[in-house]
């Protein structure tokens, strides 16, 4: 059951964290392109009207109503058109869409030292102002998951005791009773209580379930000595595990396949003793792992994208089902991050857990978009970077006159192009988000 107070909680937080990945994202660029001393004019996160603004410096930085984007206004992103340039053969609305551009170019650089406009700068040094935006939502995405694996963990068997069973089961008995047949389980004989947390067996350290599960396995008519904590204070006990037949499992408690990929029954040690599910930490490695496969997943959602869409078109006006892996936009977003504040299905704390991690995902989602090699993202203007170190390296090489700054705005049909389309996909997602939502608790 939802707790809309909750809810409405959960989508303002997540507008919170949006705004921050936006304003940090911005800030990659604004650092750099300060250091090389590159105006900018401005550093506003939003849009629509401005709620505030502060002039520092030649900057002007602000807030706007709508904190679903942000911009820097970089002076002289585009190199103006040589006089002696030869005339345009494209058609007549590209050329005014061109012409445009270099327009509100031009009028960037107005009030500023020319020798500092962008396309002055090495490529180097513009693919650094280009990617720090990027840069800063990995570094981000990186955090947040630092903080969910390490400061929380992440859904597992914890190292307290739930339960104590009465007796030993049979591994597939359907029925879960004692009968005259059961021996009686060793931690039940011995004292072992629910809510005791295991810190050592047979003097080596217990750190996560499977660990203890593994060194009782293998231990079967032997005495083991158990240090678990109860109340705050250590407890010993000396419990012997008996034979019984189980699942097998390795160290990392992962189920033993078979040849046919079937899980392996073996003769083994058991006590009778639950886990307790619940957040377990991780180390550090393990962060760079959990992006390593948050960055894979993001990059195949995109390779299929144009499939999803269709997916996503199909559900939205019809009374097909939408697919729970289906491409979402903000609006979608932010429902999960209300549905998450507002369910009643899990703890406080994985509720926290689960919504940094929304908003570690997103920004990995930021970070591989905004690389796209296409304008107007930022992976298009490194792409055009690149392109133009190429070609002056080519003519350096064949002793030709160096060609000058390659200029991107001739691209800006293409950025007209794809803009369009990504409003399209954008308005498709917010219609299917509302008229028919992914619900990730059912």
């Amino acid at each position: 059951m939802t707790n809309y107070w909750f809810f409405a909680l959960g989508i303002i937080l997540f507008i919170v964290g949006l705004a921050i990945s936006i304003g940090l994202h911005e800030l990659g660029h604004l650092i750099p392109a300060k250091i090389f001393k590159v105006p900018v004019s401005k550093y506003f996160i939003g849009f629509g009207p401005t709620i505030f603004s502060r002039k520092k410096g030649e900057t002007e930085y602000g807030l706007k109503a709508i904190p679903l984007g942000g911009y820097i206004s970089i002076a002289g992103m585009y190199p103006p058109r040589p006089a002696d340039a030869k005339p345009s053969r494209m058609p007549g609305i590209w050329r005014k869409i061109v012409q445009d551009a270099q327009d509100s170019n031009a009028e960037s650089i107005q009030g500023f030292d020319e020798s500092r406009a962008f396309y002055h700068l090495p490529a180097w040094k513009r693919i650094i102002v280009m990617f720090g935006g990027p840069f800063m939502n990995l570094v981000l995405a990186f955090v947040l998951f630092a903080i969910v694996l390490v400061g929380f963990g992440k859904p597992g068997t914890t190292t307290t005791v739930s339960a104590v069973s009465p007796c030993i089961y049979a591994v597939n008995a359907s029925q879960k009773a004692c009968d005259a047949k059961s021996p009686v389980a060793p931690a039940a004989t011995a004292g072992l209580l629910a809510g005791d947390k295991l810190i050592s067996i047979d003097g080596k350290s217990v750190t996560n379930w499977a660990a203890g599960t593994s060194i009782i396995q293998r231990s079967a008519g032997k005495p083991l000595s158990f240090v678990v904590e109860r109340a705050g204070k250590p407890v010993t006990l000396s419990i012997t595990p008996i034979t019984a037949e189980r699942y097998l499992v390795d160290t990392a408690g992962n189920q033993v396949l078979g040849k046919d990929g079937k899980p392996v029954l073996g003769t083994v040690g058991v006590i009778g003793m639950v886990p307790q599910t619940g957040l377990v930490p991780q180390p550090l490695t393990s962060v760079f792992s959990t992006m390593g496969d948050t960055i894979s997943g993001t990059v195949g959602l995109l390779g299929n994208l144009p499939n999803k869409m269709v997916g996503v078109s199909t559900a939205a006006f019809s009374n097909e089902p939408r697919s729970i892996d289906s491409p979402i936009s903000v609006v979608g977003v932010g429902r999960v991050a209300g549905e998450i504040a507002g369910t009643s299905q899990i703890t406080p704390e994985s509720k926290i857990a689960t919504g940094l991690s929304v908003l570690a995902s997103l920004n990995i989602a930021l970070f591989i978009f905004n690389l796209i090699p296409l304008l107007p993202l930022d992976g298009g203007h490194i792409a055009s970077a690149l392109f133009d170190a190429g070609r002056r390296q080519i003519a350096k090489l064949r002793r030709k006159k160096d060609p000058g700054p390659f200029d991107a705005s001739v691209l800006m049909p293409v950025t007209f192009v794809v803009m369009a389309l990504l409003m399209a996909m954008s308005a498709l997602l917010i219609y299917a988000d509302i008229v028919k939502p992914i619900s990730i608790f059912g």
